[in-house]
């Protein structure tokens, strides 16, 4: 007789997806759906929370048919600049403008791995910032500012 074994890993992700999809379906419920023809405002959301719903039971079915490795301890290092990355984004885009606000964003996530170096941090934050004005700014002429009053002499 075989053991029973599984991915802890995609467990834990497939429960987490299937158990967030029932929850928005359950709160779509009270918003009404309509037809396919003429959708209402909670048939979107319906439809999405049922594709959540079915991503995680698929993953939870891989998970139970193959074996997984054993869960790392917990990524405290990327919690603690990547989380607070969007934050101070959100904080000083309107004060420091689009390109200060992208640049350092993206340096201060840059340091959510330990193999990154300042060199390498200041490039490639750089990089992203230039792209990020070209598409956004140039490309798709978004009205933002791209430097804020905090940085303006």
């Amino acid at each position: 007789m075989k053991s029973l074994s599984f991915d802890t890993t995609n467990v834990i992700c497939g429960a987490l997806l299937a158990a967030t999809g029932a929850f928005f379906a359950y709160q779509s419920l009270n918003l009404d759906i309509g037809t396919a023809l003429r959708m209402g405002p909670g048939y979107f959301p319906l439809v999405l929370s049922g594709i959540l719903v079915l991503l995680g039971l698929i993953i939870l079915v891989q998970a139970v048919r193959v074996q997984g490795e054993p869960i790392d301890p917990f990524a405290w290092r990327g919690m603690l600049f990547i989380l607070p990355a969007p934050v101070f984004f959100g904080l000083t885009v309107r004060g420091l403008g689009f390109a200060p606000a992208i640049f350092l964003t993206a340096f201060i996530a840059c340091f959510a791995s330990s193999r990154m170096n300042v060199l390498f941090a200041l490039v490639l934050s750089l990089l992203l910032t230039v792209f990020s004005v070209g598409v956004f700014s140039y490309a798709l002429g978004l009205p933002f500012e791209r430097f804020g009053p905090w940085v303006r002499f």
